[in-house]
């Protein structure tokens, strides 16, 4: 396995993504995805911003065999979207097989966001639902307004 292939595997890894669903994320097949992960064949490289921002890492630690993880560490541009919304009222939509029934068509309020991580509020017919969603399962957001 090569640096690149096994940095795919473990950052697919550790955020709990199988190979079947990173490849539907990536538009390939599970096949791809082994032979990347197992350094067969490498990723095209108009890919490989695709697979830094699915894995929250940068495309540098992908790439280069002496960058540490760290350095990924600066915010990439969903990552600099999704700080932003903080404290603003948003409507998400959801990747179909994550789709989040109390959130389906609801103005959110974002709380917090940490990495793979927001915390989100919403006004349902439950009352106030507070939630914490992965940022992986989110396939778009829509600003509403900026405040309540």
């Amino acid at each position: 396995m090569n640096q690149l292939g096994e940095k795919i595997a473990r950052k697919r890894k550790d955020l709990g993504i199988t190979q079947i669903e990173f490849a539907d994320k990536m538009c390939v097949t599970r096949q791809t995805v082994s032979r990347w992960e197992a350094g067969t064949v490498y990723p095209d490289i108009d890919k490989i911003s695709d697979i830094a921002e699915l894995l929250h890492v940068s495309c540098d630690y992908l790439l280069k065999d002496d960058a540490e993880e760290e350095s990924a560490g600066s915010l990439s541009g969903i990552s600099r979207l999704l700080k932003s919304a903080e404290g603003k009222i948003v409507r998400l939509s959801f990747f179909d097989e994550e789709a989040d029934p109390d959130l389906y068509k609801a103005e959110c309020r974002i709380i917090a966001f940490e990495g793979n991580w927001m915390k989100v509020e919403a006004e349902t017919k439950k009352g106030t639902l507070e939630k914490l969603i992965p940022v992986s399962s989110i396939l778009s957001l829509e600003l509403v307004r900026e405040d309540a």
